[in-house]
């Protein structure tokens, strides 16, 4: 729990009542929880849970189903299940609605499934349904040793994309090439634009996934292609732009799109769970696809899992485990 918006400190481990499952959900006994950005911006008091949802952080788990309601769908006790929540996962029982469950592929530990969820459901969504991701085509993925930038550069390439990316150290930018980005610049050595230029001939990208936001407004703009599209995911960097010029975008006929995953209906991320699961879990499986794990700590130690993540230290995902 989170008694006042604050630093790492602040998280608080408390009791708190059973969840009590709907008639669509599945009570799962948590085995472990991915830690998100919005873990921390939500502790801050920067980014509250939306109407209806629990106020425990945590938004994707992976753990063993107890009971099922009657219109959960085909889960049964002892089912190893993980999906997207909309909070409620720094505990040990969470109710997760039946449609967004998947089953968790054999050679996955719990704790690798936990990395799973939430970042590679954000990577499909803005990859490609809101990218609109081609085979061929050159994609752009800042923060590409982020949890969602290692399920993003995956995605783009099992798709047939030509992957760039930006990261800030150079272990990071070596771990992005193994998981197979063509190219890989360190944002700390000066502008991107050049090299992203220099590697696309001059053309520019066609998709750009974005989590830095204002900083990196003009330099995005200078390395799309013409009929590019623009996904923001964050504004880690700030989100007020000074003097943007939009003609910028209409001579290159952009498309700029923003979105967030936590508030959508149950529906929407019932659709995007059912879709990325039929092309991610098969090769979770047999191993094409990884979940990128950087740490583990146990629920004990979730601040330290969050200052860890505040110091941007992490590549992949950072993921809290719950019992034994």
């Amino acid at each position: 729990m989170v008694p006042n918006p604050g630093g790492p400190e602040q998280l608080v481990l408390d009791e708190v009542p059973d969840p009590r499952p709907g008639a669509d959900d599945v009570l799962v006994r948590v085995r472990a929880v991915g830690v998100n950005r919005a873990d921390v911006l939500q502790r801050q008091g920067r980014y509250p849970p939306p109407p209806g949802a629990s106020p425990v952080l945590g938004l994707e788990i992976a753990g063993v189903v107890e009971g099922a309601g009657p219109g959960a769908g085909p889960w049964s006790r002892g089912d190893r299940v993980f999906g997207l929540l909309a909070g409620g996962g720094y505990a040990e029982r969470a109710a997760l609605p039946g449609t967004l469950a998947m089953r968790i592929p054999d050679p996955l530990s719990f704790e690798e499934a936990a990395a799973v969820p939430e970042v590679f459901l954000t990577a499909w969504q803005t990859l490609f349904w809101i990218g609109r991701c081609a085979a061929g085509e050159a994609v752009l993925i800042h923060a590409g040793a982020s949890g969602v930038g290692t399920a993003a550069i995956q995605l783009a390439r099992e798709a047939g994309a030509d992957v760039l990316v930006t990261a800030g150290s150079a272990e990071k930018l070596e771990r992005c090439r193994e998981l197979g980005a063509r190219v890989a610049v360190n944002r700390r050595e000066g502008p991107f634009t050049v090299r992203v230029l220099e590697e696309t001939g001059g053309r520019g990208v066609d998709v750009i996934l974005d989590v830095v936001g204002a900083p990196y407004w003009d330099a995005n703009v200078t390395c799309l292609a013409t009929d590019g599209r623009l996904v923001l995911i964050a504004t880690m960097g700030g989100s007020t732009i000074d003097g943007a010029d939009l003609r910028a975008l209409m001579r290159k006929r952009l498309t700029v799109a923003a979105t967030t995953l936590r508030a959508r209906s149950v529906a929407y991320k019932a659709e995007l769970t059912r879709q990325a699961a039929a092309f991610v879990l098969p090769r979770l499986a047999d191993g094409r696809v990884r979940a990128v794990v950087d740490s583990v700590f146990p629920l004990e130690q979730a601040p330290a899992a969050h200052r860890r993540m505040e110091e941007n230290r992490n590549v992949g995902k950072i993921v809290l485990t719950v019992g034994g």
